[in-house]
């Protein structure tokens, strides 16, 4: 389950608040709803401007072969990674450190997702997002409102965003 402020940032539907009473102590309440609670990949990919990414399943994750080198790239990767598959935190974190395991946490889904769409599975989802339109279509005349595919141009993080191709016209 993700801490309670996670969870309002998601809007997951399990929100455990604290209140305290007159003499001081703090006492737990929960609220919840007939609805899962949302991952915190679901709420990731869901986020204005990471429309082009698919859910990386979870058992891909989980499997350290699929990670292989990544470590190295990302500031405080198994929390990053904890957080991506809702583990709970291995100890407390401050302010700072959660903004730092959050950017981790992006950092590293982004390249994870970099390796899983070259996997049959995610060329699969990829196909369905291009057949249903979710990267755009083409604004060319000529091109009949042809469906457009995100395309990298590196895969050095951060090094050059990503650009619209229309298959049609091969324009970009």
């Amino acid at each position: 389950m993700h801490d309670k402020r996670w969870a309002h940032k998601i809007g997951a539907t399990t929100v455990d608040t604290a209140f305290c009473n007159a003499e001081g102590d703090t006492t737990a309440s929960s609220e919840s709803s007939e609805e899962p609670e949302q991952t915190w990949i679901s709420w990731f990919c869901r986020l204005k401007g990471n429309e082009f990414y698919c859910e990386v399943e979870e058992d891909y994750i989980q499997d350290d072969f699929n990670l292989s080198g990544l470590s190295s790239l990302v500031p405080y990767y198994d929390y990053a990674l904890d957080l991506i598959l809702d583990v709970e935190s291995r100890e407390p974190l401050n302010e700072e450190q959660h903004e730092l395991v959050e950017s981790a946490a992006e950092m590293l889904y982004g390249l994870i997702h970099a390796r899983y769409i070259l996997t049959n599975r995610g060329m699969s989802q990829m196909l369905e997002k291009y057949k249903q339109a979710h990267f755009g279509r083409c604004p060319r005349f000529l091109c009949n409102n042809q469906s457009c595919l995100p395309a990298g141009t590196s895969d050095v993080y951060r090094t050059a965003t990503v650009k619209i191709f229309c298959p049609q016209c091969q324009v970009s």
